[in-house]
C-alpha cells in the first residue's frame, strides 16, 4: 500500500494499467487528449504487480485497472473518469496539470 501510495503522489496525474488492457489505453489517451501528459505504471510489468493489484482493490478500486490518481486521490476506473468528463468535471481537476499554453 506505501508502494502504491508513493508511487500515486509522485506526479499530478498518475494511472496504474496492464499493458493488454484496451480501457487502460482508451484513459490514458483521453488524457493525452485533453493536454496531460501521466505516469503510466504498468503493474503487469512490475515485479510488484500483484501487490499493487491487491492494494488498489483495498483502496477501493472497482476493478485493479485502469486506477486513476489526480493530486495524489483516487479519482477511479474507467466508469468514474467517463462520468467526470461526460459532466464536465474532469478537466477543472486536469486544470493544473496541463501545461500553459
Amino acid at each position: 500500500m506505501d508502494k502504491v501510495t508513493r508511487l500515486a503522489t509522485e506526479k499530478g496525474v498518475v494511472i496504474f494499467t496492464k499493458s493488454s488492457c484496451c480501457l487502460c489505453y482508451a484513459v490514458h489517451i483521453l488524457f493525452q487528449e485533453l493536454g496531460v501528459n501521466p505516469v503510466v505504471h504498468e503493474i503487469d510489468q512490475d515485479p510488484e504487480g500483484r501487490d499493487i493489484e491487491k492494494a488498489l482493490m483495498r483502496m477501493g478500486c472497482n476493478g485493479p485497472v485502469p486506477a486513476v490518481f489526480i493530486g495524489g486521490k483516487l479519482i477511479g476506473s474507467t466508469n468514474e473518469v467517463m462520468s467526470l468528463h461526460l459532466s464536465g468535471h474532469l478537466i477543472p481537476m486536469l486544470k493544473p496539470y496541463q501545461p500553459l499554453s
